[in-house]
């Protein structure tokens, strides 16, 4: 059996049990044999990026992320767009990471779960290539609609979504 990859997850929702989570927990079971995942579902408790803090007096919370993502194997982000853009907490993270060369060379898995998503994601995409991390088109997925594609108890429920989705996680295990 090959030795699992560490695999950092980021949920870009503040929402309990968003659509996002239930994202994540599928990726989760369809992953088992191959990642060891943590999922970080904590952005709403991290301070507010400070620049004058961010290289030379990080909050604890802040530098466990740090090495979490730097240690990880790969980082799977999957997040609704919230008016067009990514949602504050995720951009929060985000730029407490900007001044570190953590998500160098990281390769990232990026979804975008939402109603529409387009330019959330395409912000998304942006702001990573900014960071130099590693990704490629199959390792990037838009859902568009996902309340109608994911139930209640989780399940995806649309076919072309379930088959995306594991394209996705083929390409991702490949990148890592």
């Amino acid at each position: 059996m090959p030795v699992k990859k560490n695999i950092f997850i980021i949920i870009g929702s503040a929402t309990e049990n968003s659509t996002n989570k239930k994202i994540v927990d599928n990726i989760v079971g369809f992953t088992i044999e191959y990642f060891d995942c943590f999922i970080y579902n904590e952005l709403k408790t991290l301070p507010h990026f400070e620049t004058h803090l961010s290289t030379d007096n990080p909050p604890d919370s802040i530098l466990s992320i740090r090495n979490k993502i730097a240690s990880a194997d790969g980082v799977i982000i999957c997040t609704p767009e919230y008016i067009f853009s990514i949602p504050s907490g995720l951009k929060n993270l985000i730029e407490w990471c900007v001044a570190t060369t953590v998500f160098t060379d990281k390769p990232v898995g990026l979804i975008t779960a939402s109603l529409q998503g387009r330019k959330g994601h395409e912000e998304l995409l942006l702001i990573m290539k900014t960071l130099m991390s590693n990704f490629t088109e199959e390792t990037t997925m838009l859902i568009e609609g996902v309340k109608s594609k994911v139930n209640s108890a989780g399940e995806i429920t649309d076919s072309n979504t379930h088959a995306e989705l594991i394209k996705f996680i083929d390409a991702f295990k490949k990148l890592v």
